[in-house]
């Protein structure tokens, strides 16, 4: 049997504290790291990206479904990052063939979707403020092709139609153009990394667009 003296015990003792405390110190760091907002979720303008990207933001305007100004300017348009960064890529593209984007909203505050879902209670085209939007995230956008000097491009029907013929698999009485443009816009959105809601031609969410939080930020489109 080996004896321990008092000293060596200490010793142990000591050394074990030491080494429970460095791994607590190491998971610790690694935590706050991990959790550590990244770049990417922070919201940009997308002007400041890329100014060539038109803007049109609808409802700054009474042109919505709404028929109702919800934001107090329309001058500027705000995305994540991450959003904007792909945006960039796929105006970088469009510009190749002489074409655009136009946006019609990006980001959206909690406090418009719950006035939207008042009016429109229908999670076909507007999202549930409970569940929270895309939109609410950052993380989606509405848009459309433009050519170089801002014309838009026939689409199968106008933005913020809640109809069937909106639907991104629609057919019916649609023109041959017109399909051209709504493949021609889903095929580089999603090259970028977005996929495209089914009953909104014009709306796209960023893949991944889980990971950001619901945000309500009013303050992002003052002057």
């Amino acid at each position: 049997m080996i004896l321990l003296t008092h000293e060596r015990r200490k010793t142990i003792l000591l050394s074990t504290a030491a080494a429970v405390f460095l791994c607590f110190s190491i998971v610790w760091i690694v935590a706050c790291a991990s959790s550590k907002p990244s770049a990417d979720a922070d919201l940009v303008s997308i002007q400041q990206v890329n100014p060539h990207i038109h803007i049109d933001i609808r409802y700054a305007t009474l042109n919505n479904f709404a028929n109702q100004k919800l934001y107090p300017s329309g001058k500027i348009c705000f995305v994540r990052r991450s959003v904007a960064v792909k945006l960039d890529k796929v105006q970088q593209e469009l510009e190749t063939q002489g074409l655009g984007l136009k946006i019609y909203d990006g980001y959206r505050p909690l406090s418009v979707q719950k006035k939207m879902w008042a009016i429109m209670p229908d999670e076909n085209y507007v999202a549930n403020p409970t569940k929270g939007s895309r939109h609410n995230r950052g993380a989606a956008v509405d848009i459309t092709l433009v050519r170089a000097d801002g014309t838009e491009l026939l689409m199968p029907t106008a933005f913020d139609d809640f109809t069937e013929k909106a639907w991104r698999t629609a057919t019916k009485d649609i023109s041959d153009e017109a399909l051209r443009n709504r493949t021609l816009l889903q095929s580089v959105m999603e090259k970028h990394g977005f996929s495209g809601l089914k009953t909104e031609w014009w709306h796209f969410d960023e893949i991944g667009w889980e990971r950001y939080e619901i945000l309500d930020i009013d303050s992002v489109f003052k002057d």
